[in-house]
Order: structure tokens, then C-alpha cells, then sequence
């Protein structure tokens, strides 16, 4: 793991009182949230190694959990993407709260089911996410319609032995109305266990949100 760049805060968000990892490092130039996969959270340790190698871009990150603990214990929430894109709209909302925040162009990350959450709050009307990126995805689990509506640049990133999303997200790709990059890393599987496929994640969404974050005033 890298040495961490930033102090970490504890933050309570929103009118659900959602649990968070906030990191602002000096100089920020843009502001990343991350919408985990199911049965995943904000102490997921890929999250938080993708999150590290964004602060040394100079991002800040916030890795929340968009449940609730009681929430949590029912499994049928865990895989309802629209709850779960409401919550991090929620999120979204609660930046524009925070003076050092508001001023900060802002990306969605998302794994897993937590890109399909990603991509409905990104096809919101008002949602001022300027850029997506999805890690070993679901997009489909938008629906087609959510899809055609978002408006930010979107990077889905898949490796090449995830054959099955592989596939979705060819899909996903083509009912996209903004635009929109498929990446395949070569010899990860869905979870982006083997060597150096992390690192890769990490190049591709700090190439993806310097594009279309830095120098963008919400």
C-alpha cells in the first residue's frame, strides 16, 4: 500500500446519517465518490488502494457506506441500485454543504453493482458528476433508459477474464449517449486480484478524471 498523503476524516452524511471516509489532499483538484459493490463498503481495501493512488493525482476522495447498518441486514437492499443511487446523490448533495468541497468538480466510481448505482444518479436531472468511471461493473443494471440519459464522459474498465460483464458492458457501451470508453485489462479477473491489475485501474481512472475533472468549475 502507498503511503498515505492526506489525514482521513470520519464524516455522518446526509438526513440517513451515512458513514464516510473523506481525504483532501493539498491542491485538490476535483472531488471523487465511490459507490462500492455489493457486499463491499468504505473500509473495502481495493477501494481504498484506488482512492490512494487518486490522492497522489491530487483527487479527493470520499468513500461512503449507502446503507445504513440496520439497512444492511436485509440483502434486498444491497442489490437495489436505485436506493443506492439516491444515497449517493445524497452524498453529492452534502458536498455542495461543505465550503471546501462545493468548489470542486466532482466523479463518480463505481464498482460493481456500485457502477449501475453510479450511472442512475449520473442520469439525474441537475447531477453535476462530470465524469464516471465503472471498475469491473454492472452497467447494465441501470436499464437501458437510465443509460441513454447520462450526461458525464464514462470510462468502464473490465478485465479481460471476466467474460460475462465483459460482455454487459459492450452493451451498456452502445446505449450510451455521452461518451463512453471500454477498457480491457489484460489478465484481470472481476475483482482485479492479480498483480499489477490494480495499478492499472489506478492509471486508467486518474487518466479518465484528469481529462474531464481538472480545470472544470461546477
Amino acid at each position: 500500500m502507498a503511503r498515505r498523503l492526506v489525514n482521513r476524516q470520519d464524516v455522518i452524511i446526509g438526513r440517513h446519517a451515512l458513514r464516510a471516509f473523506l481525504d483532501v489532499p493539498e491542491g485538490a483538484a476535483g472531488l471523487v465518490i465511490f459507490a462500492h459493490g455489493s457486499g463491499s463498503g468504505r473500509h473495502s481495501p481495493r477501494n481504498h488502494y484506488v482512492a490512494e493512488g487518486l490522492h497522489r493525482a491530487h483527487f479527493a476522495t470520499l468513500l461512503i457506506d449507502l446503507l445504513t447498518p440496520r439497512e444492511e441486514l436485509d440483502r434486498r437492499n444491497v442489490f437495489d441500485v436505485r436506493l443506492l443511487a439516491g444515497r449517493l446523490r445524497e452524498a453529492a448533495d452534502w458536498t455542495q454543504t461543505i465550503k471546501p468541497l462545493a468548489k470542486l468538480p466532482l466523479g463518480y466510481f463505481g464498482a460493481s453493482t456500485g457502477a449501475a448505482a453510479a450511472l442512475i444518479a449520473a442520469s439525474m436531472p441537475d447531477d453535476r458528476a462530470a465524469a464516471v468511471v465503472s471498475r469491473g461493473g454492472r452497467p447494465d443494471l441501470a436499464g437501458e433508459a437510465a443509460l441513454g440519459r447520462v450526461h458525464a464522459p464514462t470510462l468502464l474498465i473490465v478485465g479481460s477474464l471476466d467474460h460475462d460483464v465483459l460482455g454487459l458492458n459492450h452493451d451498456a457501451q452502445s446505449s450510451m449517449s455521452a461518451p463512453a470508453e471500454l477498457v480491457v485489462v489484460p489478465g484481470a479477473s472481476h475483482l482485479f486480484e492479480e498483480p499489477g491489475t490494480l495499478d492499472q485501474v489506478i492509471a486508467l481512472a486518474t487518466r479518465w478524471f484528469s481529462s474531464h475533472l481538472k480545470g472544470k468549475i461546477p
